[in-house]
């Protein structure tokens, strides 16, 4: 692949992003978003020199709407990134254990919903954040 074979890639993944994140409109389905990544990330690999600023390797999502307001979060959310084997669960869980500082942890897994993620505060039983 080219760097210009490159650079359009990432505009492409980049129109991915916006549709998905900010209009709430995919214009691709999930599979084809996670190749076109997954073949960009192998070019950045042979061709460090190539990244840039603005490519989807280089951040996590879009911009947030602002009528949110930052948070910050008690306990850190995080994120499979694109786990599709065995052993990208495994290094999930290592990265996990060596942030928590334990030396195992039971899972709960839950259907995903695309694009959704939610943490939710409650005290005394009542929900003061979401």
């Amino acid at each position: 692949m080219t760097h210009q074979q490159m650079l359009e890639l990432i505009q492409q993944l980049n129109d991915y992003s916006y549709a998905y994140h900010v209009k709430d409109e995919p214009i691709v389905p999930d599979a084809v978003y996670d190749r076109d990544y997954r073949q960009l990330q192998d070019i950045e690999a042979k061709h460090p020199d190539w990244i840039q600023a603005d490519s989807p390797t280089q951040r996590v999502g879009e911009k947030p709407d602002s009528g949110f307001a930052n948070v910050a979060h008690t306990v850190p959310m995080l994120s499979l990134d694109n786990a599709f084997d065995n052993e990208s669960l495994s290094d999930f869980d290592q990265r996990i254990r060596k942030l928590l500082k334990v030396s195992s942890i039971t899972y709960c897994c839950e259907p995903k919903l695309d694009g959704l993620a939610i943490s939710l505060r409650y005290e005394n039983g009542r929900l003061v954040r979401g």
